[in-house]
């Protein structure tokens, strides 16, 4: 199918959803069903959502934007992904507060993330954008910033803000504090003494710590010795 597009309709998008089905793996779509995803997976493996979302992008990406549903796991996925292609940063942002409220899954979210790359060029500026939204009360939207912060902020200028920003936006949401605990691993992973004393003085429930602590213990990079201590700091 031609995904290089001037124009987009209901027609076009139609065979749009019958391309997807053509091409899907259903034994991957069951196995991604698995992964507490709460709507129908089509089956499309996330490198072939990447080359099409380059490819629509390419094209009148506008109005199939305008056009994209969210019955599907794969619908969610690809509008983060044509975002995170968006070059213009003001175009960009204004499709991001569009997604940020569609996404309702982890797997849409932390792909987006790790995707949107026009974070790397411009930090200060979306560092205010995720201290802005990193108190929502969409909790998918929360873990996404905690997931930008992870995938583009992890170095000694904005390390003790992230401390910060653990410390006081941590919720009970489930899926915030396991973005919140591999936020700390990752810092712990790549300045390990700076980290480990906030982890011996923190403010998070204890589900979170010990979740950091583990995720950091399960990491090749880190010592037995490590290990073993970071062990002893665990909250019973």
């Amino acid at each position: 199918m031609n995904l290089i597009r001037d124009t987009w309709d209901s027609l076009s998008y139609k065979e749009f959803i019958d391309y997807l089905f053509s091409i899907r793996d259903m034994k991957y779509g069951k196995f991604h069903s698995g992964l507490g995803i709460d709507r129908e997976v089509i089956g499309i493996r996330t490198p072939i959502l990447k080359n099409i979302a380059k490819d629509i992008v390419k094209g009148n990406y506008r109005e199939f934007l305008s056009l994209l549903d969210s019955f599907y796991y794969e619908e969610i996925t690809l509008y983060g992904l044509i975002v995170s292609n968006i070059k213009d940063l003001e175009c960009s942002i204004s499709y991001l507060d569009k997604f940020k409220k569609r996404i309702d899954n982890w797997a849409s979210c932390d792909i987006f993330c790790s995707s949107y790359k026009i974070v790397k060029k411009n930090r200060d500026y979306f560092w205010n954008y995720i201290n802005s939204n990193i108190n929502d009360c969409n909790f998918w939207i929360r873990r996404m910033c905690f997931v930008l912060l992870l995938d583009y902020y992890v170095d000694e200028k904005y390390l003790k803000r992230i401390f910060y920003l653990c410390d006081k936006y941590n919720t009970s949401d489930y899926y915030v504090k396991m973005a919140v605990s591999w936020l700390i691993s990752i810092c712990y992973i790549k300045y390990p003494c700076v980290t480990v004393r906030y982890i011996m003085d923190n403010k998070l429930d204890d589900f979170t710590h010990n979740k950091a602590i583990q995720k950091i213990r399960e990491s090749y990079r880190v010592s037995k010795e490590d290990k073993d201590y970071l062990n002893k700091l665990k909250r019973v």
